[in-house]
């Protein structure tokens, strides 16, 4: 990373009216977003405190000393509200005109200038184009009279810009109010007028000298690295905004529906992804690392050490510099590629309802209830080169299944450990491509590959046979609703996956896992009872080794209304319709449950026995 310049700035120097500088916000980046909170806070900072208050820092792609233009990656909020609270200032100044005198006049004039560029009709923050910001803005430095005369914009006052504007115009007045109140305590022939200018001038005084740190570095790449670890009040920006910004001003010809056309692509690929950063993020190092081959092509030569120059891997530290480099070298190439592949990805994540089987859907679902996420990279590679590879979509599920167990065996056992598991796939990838791998032999090999790093049968068994729940409660659950989905019908197939959709347990799954002898400190005497003959070190003892295990665990959509009730209780529970809630509600898994007199300690271990046999069968690699 190379930071360029790092200056300390005060506002007056930022905004030097014989600076040819002008601060510019990308035309796709995010729109103008605070508020009133962040408005009456700058102006608070401003206001309150002595001269030379730390406003914070800004970061700019481009040097201000060789460039006239520097592209803000981060502080476009702080300069719009500066902008805006200056401008808020010139036009009550100018209000005031008549009681100005000349040294003030020139003031105002002064503070024109530092709000445009030296002889030019461009204001000296441009901000972007998003939500109508930089059309909004302009026009209110031409109400003003700071530009010439500009068109008004359609529903104005209901944006942010001039909301903006207003509050800092307000705000002005209470101040100014607020000292006339003040001076009038003590003094009631006072010059209201004189008051009010000196109290603007005092307001512009704090303005002018309050300080900006400004970060110059060279890339964008650089930019996101610094990014991370300033801590702004303004919205961050993610590394998906940053190779945005990258794509759109590689791609800018001045053409606006040139322009327009690449963004609508850009919108297509996050509408594929969704609306939540990490799935877009996890998306960008994906593509790369399924892809990293054809994507280093243009970069490898005679002289090149590795068959991967630009990285051989993508991690989160580095995807916007890896990025950066495709773009650069075919900004529109890397724009549709990522479109295409973002289709697949969506087709993986169930985004946009996808044009796929039933079938495709449920493994695909599977995958991502098992949390296999690091083998989208593999699945990404297949999907988009089955033509080549002489696959169908019969070998994607078949692969994805494999997949499911994989992952049911190495989520629970922690082998291969994670950091390891990505590359795993990604070292698939690159024997697929020197093997030639071709239909069938791509999944034999598969299996073997996954067989040869999964935990062994005996490791598997082993935390199968364990607290279970204690080391793994969503592999615990998947695992529970695997077996009894297994064990239903069509006709009596329920979704075991539906979560609640209001309310306070809104996104809770409906269907939650039950511990028959009950978890919680203090044990029933009922159970004391029962597992321990009532000696109650014994009956926690108990709970100690085997409330955790598989023979102790169920599944039911009314856990609360069971909880510590009694054993029999438990089993006729009935809903007010006279519905059985309890063990006795038709469930496979409750079976072997629902028709014992009592439940013991052995009825736990033999449980645990019967069902480790059954997953072992069900997850077999």
């Amino acid at each position: 990373m190379s930071i360029q310049t790092v200056t300390k700035k005060e506002v007056s120097n930022l905004f030097n009216q014989d600076s040819q500088i002008k601060y510019k916000i990308p035309k796709y980046q995010r729109a103008y977003s605070w508020g009133a909170k962040e408005w009456d806070d700058i102006f608070g900072d401003i206001t309150e405190n002595k001269k030379g208050y730390f406003l914070g820092s800004i970061l700019c792609v481009g040097v201000s000393t060789i460039n006239e233009e520097v592209e803000i990656i981060d502080g476009q909020q702080r300069l719009i509200t500066l902008s805006l609270f200056l401008a808020a200032l010139y036009d009550t100044l100018q209000k005031k005109k008549e009681f100005l005198n000349e040294d003030q006049n020139s003031d105002v004039i002064q503070l024109r200038k530092k709000l445009l560029l030296k002889n030019q009709d461009i204001t000296r923050v441009i901000p972007q184009e998003q939500g109508n910001n930089r059309e909004d803005f302009e026009y209110l430095f031409s109400e003003i009279g700071i530009l010439s005369k500009k068109n008004k914009p359609n529903n104005l006052g209901n944006r942010r810009i001039k909301k903006a504007f207003n509050h800092f115009k307000n705000r002005i007045t209470v101040e100014i109010n607020r000292t006339i109140d003040e001076k009038d305590k003590n003094n009631s022939e006072i010059d209201k007028n004189k008051i009010a200018i000196d109290t603007m001038f005092n307001i512009l005084d704090k303005i002018n000298s309050a300080v900006l740190v400004v970060i110059e570095v060279a890339t964008h790449s650089d930019a996101y690295i610094l990014f991370e670890s300033l801590n702004n009040t303004g919205k961050p920006l993610t590394s998906v905004d940053l190779i945005k910004n990258v794509i759109l001003a590689k791609l800018d010809n001045g053409n606006k529906e040139d322009l327009d056309k690449h963004y609508s692509h850009w919108k297509d690929i996050l509408n594929n992804l969704g609306d939540e950063y990490h799935i877009q993020e996890r998306f960008f190092r994906q593509n790369y690392n399924a892809f990293r081959k054809t994507l280093n092509a243009p970069f490898v030569n005679d002289n090149t050490k590795s068959p991967y120059p630009i990285a051989t891997i993508a991690t989160r530290s580095d995807v916007l510099e890896i990025y950066e480099k495709i773009i650069t070298q075919n900004p529109e190439k890397a724009l549709n590629e990522l479109h295409k592949n973002s289709e697949i990805y969506a087709q993986i994540i169930l985004k946009n309802e996808p044009d796929i089987s039933e079938k495709e859907k449920e493994v695909y679902q599977k995958l991502q209830r098992i949390e296999g996420t690091p083998s989208y990279v593999l699945l990404m590679y297949l999907i988009k080169n089955k033509e080549e590879l002489n696959i169908d979509k019969t070998h994607i599920i078949k692969i994805c299944e494999l997949l499911v167990k994989f992952f049911v065996r190495r989520n629970l056992t922690n082998e291969p450990p994670t950091n390891k598991l990505q590359r795993s796939f990604m070292s698939f990838i690159e024997k697929i491509e020197n093997e030639n791998y071709q239909g069938e032999e791509i999944y034999k090999n598969l299996f073997d590959s996954l067989k040869s790093f999964s935990a062994d049968d005996e490791t598997f068994k082993n935390k199968l046979s364990g607290s279970i729940y204690d080391d793994n409660t969503s592999v615990t659950r998947f695992i529970l609703c695997e077996i009894e989905e297994k064990n239903r019908t069509k006709e009596n197939k329920i979704d075991l996956w539906e979560q609640e959709k209001t309310g306070k347990e809104k996104n809770r799954y409906i269907f939650s896992i039950e511990h028959i002898f009950p978890q919680g400190e203090n044990i029933p005497q009922a159970w004391v009872d029962m597992i321990a003959d009532g000696d109650i070190e014994k009956a926690k003892e108990a709970q100690s080794q085997y409330v955790h295990t598989l023979g102790n665990l169920t599944i039911t959509a009314y856990n609360s209304n069971l909880g510590n009730k009694s054993f029999e209780e438990k089993k006729v529970r009935q809903d007010k319709d006279s519905k059985y809630i309890g063990y006795k509600n038709g469930f496979y898994l409750n079976q072997n449950v629902c028709n014992k007199d009592k439940w013991t300690i052995e009825n736990i271990k033999k449980r645990t026995n019967d069902m480790v046999k059954e997953i072992m069968e069900l997850f077999a690699l």
